[in-house]
């Protein structure tokens, strides 16, 4: 007795991760990934990651600075929509993606990257592994 067959859909890529020293480093075909920088949060920085509609920006919080300078990006992205959270500067070194990577604790997070699932005050790979695994 013949037996039908259901197509087998492949398992989809995980979302692309762009590791990136500097925010400018995006390109329009990265829109949709998460963009992992060393560079700072702020308004400048948020602008660049704006325009690439990344689906999570991360920035090292460079201190946070006078009146909040270096995560001020953070508010400009959630306006737009956007996920964005900030490592510690004293947990990663601002400029070395790299180091946001394999060092970076959560600082600070915009409501739509807690909507991703980002916490602060943890690290962020094991984040960005499952933020990966869930929209993969």
């Amino acid at each position: 007795m013949p037996t039908e067959s259901t197509p087998q859909t492949p398992p989809a890529e995980p979302v692309l991760l762009r590791v990136v020293d500097s925010i400018t480093e995006l390109q329009p075909a990265d829109a949709g990934c998460i963009a992992l920088s060393g560079s700072h949060g702020g308004l400048s920085s948020a602008r660049y990651a704006a325009a690439t509609r990344p689906c999570l920006s991360v920035f090292n919080d460079a201190g946070v600075g006078k009146d909040r300078a270096g995560i001020a990006g953070l508010d400009l992205l959630q306006a737009q929509g956007l996920a964005a959270c900030s490592v510690s500067h004293t947990s990663a070194r601002i400029g070395q993606a790299a180091s946001t990577l394999t060092d970076g604790v959560v600082s600070h997070a915009n409501d739509a990257a807690q909507a991703l699932g980002i916490t602060i005050g943890l690290a962020l790979r094991p984040q960005i592994e499952a933020i990966r695994r869930r929209r993969s």
